[in-house]
């Protein structure tokens, strides 16, 4: 396929996308104006012009901090899941210490966490980051263990008859490379869960007076709905960027030998 082809597919696509979206928000628009009333239906409109109040808000207050809660929690659920995932699916022994403290803890939900967050931690970034945390750790470690433990024993054996014998040569050369789809799997659907734990923290005061989640709440007490809406669609289209973004990165660069049969 030429540029030229290539241009004409990728317009396409976008054109199908941009229509979509214009189709839900006149569907949107619509069902506003039947229901008429704006505390169970904003309009479109009214989102538009909440925007242009708020964004300044949004973008220099209650973005950044959310941004800090995400990190915080997945930095710390890579540095725990990753290592522990691994380690049982290439271990036994390990396999054996661990899995019973997992699979006790891992049913738990996130949010049964937050009273011990807020005592632990305060109304802190921290709390929040630790919400997001045990929401996080989990997918991670599982799609890392199943990995690892799913790494074909032809592909070990042809490293060591290669020269490859040492634990840690095998893990860098043969079992990371190969359980990387799993783990990136993992990563992406930790990162859709860790954006839904954010809210919920923010919501319920694991945190700073600020926030998305909170700042939702906040305004839907004040049912001002049409702020709720512009909420929850930032909090939709920042989500998208994130998984956008890391399917790019994963995808384009590292997996690119994993595209298999796609159909346009």
């Amino acid at each position: 396929m030429n540029l030229i082809e290539k241009a004409v597919v990728g317009g396409k696509e976008h054109a199908v996308t941009v229509l979509s979206v214009m189709g839900l928000i006149g569907l949107w628009e619509i069902m506003a104006m039947i229901i008429s009333n704006p505390l169970k239906l904003p309009a479109f409109t009214s989102v538009l012009s909440a925007l242009f109040i708020q964004w300044e808000t949004i973008l220099w207050v209650d973005l950044p901090v959310s941004l800090i809660h995400f990190a915080i929690g997945m930095g710390a659920g890579l540095l725990v899941a990753l290592p522990i995932g691994m380690s049982m699916g290439w271990s036994r022994v390990a396999d054996r210490v661990f899995d019973p403290i997992v699979e006790l803890i891992r049913p738990i939900p996130p949010l049964a966490w937050i009273p011990f967050a807020i005592i632990w931690f305060g109304l802190t970034p921290q709390a929040a980051g630790f919400i997001v945390f045990v929401g996080a750790v989990f997918p991670m470690l599982i799609n890392s263990y199943v990995g690892f433990r799913s790494v074909p024993r032809v592909y070990v054996e042809s490293a060591m008859v290669l020269g490859a014998t040492r634990n840690r040569d095998l893990l860098r050369y043969v079992a990371f490379p190969s359980a990387l789809p799993s783990i990136a799997a993992g990563i992406r659907i930790a990162m859709g869960i860790s954006w839904m734990c954010i809210v919920a923290a923010e919501m319920f005061g694991a945190s700073t007076r600020s926030g998305l989640g909170y700042r939702l709440w906040d305004y839907y007490s004040l049912h001002m709905m049409e702020m709720v809406f512009l909420y929850m669609i930032v909090l939709g289209l920042l989500g998208l960027f994130i998984d956008r973004t890391f399917r790019y990165v994963v995808q384009e660069k590292l997996l690119r030998w994993q595209e298999g049969l796609r159909q346009n």
